[in-house]
């Protein structure tokens, strides 16, 4: 029995058997950028539930919609700081401390519910962010994965195996 690669058996095997099945390139495309935007809405905790509501709201197949999800949340990590520094750079406000354990420790105990009205706005500055960007690259990586997709279709029903 060959052995593939991690990879190919977590990325492109469901990918190929979601055509094979007949969802088109397009739809699987549409699913994949959806799901790589939804995953990076900048509140932890959130990303499953929004690409359930958008998978059911468009359509979309659940599985490739959470699978995509799933393998995009390095990302969420790594735009989380930049969504929010960013939105309080749009709405002129002060950046607060986010990385420091301390900082956060010592704000919350100066105040509980400031603390909460504070950092619940800067999660409410990086969703702004957020829905002013994710437009503009669900579009980007949509363009760029439905002639991929198209070509590992084609690829996917010559190498079909007679059943």
């Amino acid at each position: 029995m060959e052995k593939r690669p991690l990879w190919r058996r977590w990325l492109i095997d469901p990918i190929v058997a979601q055509l094979r099945q007949g969802i088109t390139p397009e739809r699987i495309a549409l699913t994949i950028a959806l799901a790589a935007v939804c995953s990076c809405f900048p509140v932890l905790g959130a990303t499953t539930l929004l690409c359930g509501v958008v998978a059911i709201a468009f359509g979309l197949n659940q599985p490739v919609m959470q699978l995509a999800n799933y393998l995009f949340y390095p990302a969420q990590i790594a735009l989380l700081l930049p969504f929010y520094r960013a939105g309080e750079t749009l709405f002129d406000q002060p950046h607060v401390p986010i990385l420091s354990i301390a900082a956060l420790i010592a704000r919350f105990k100066a105040g509980p519910w400031q603390f909460v009205v504070d950092y619940g706005m800067v999660a409410v500055y990086g969703i702004v962010v957020w829905l002013l960007v994710a437009p503009l690259a669900a579009l980007l990586i949509y363009v760029v994965l439905r002639p991929l997709l198209r070509s590992l279709a084609r690829r996917a029903t010559r190498l079909r195996p007679a059943g």
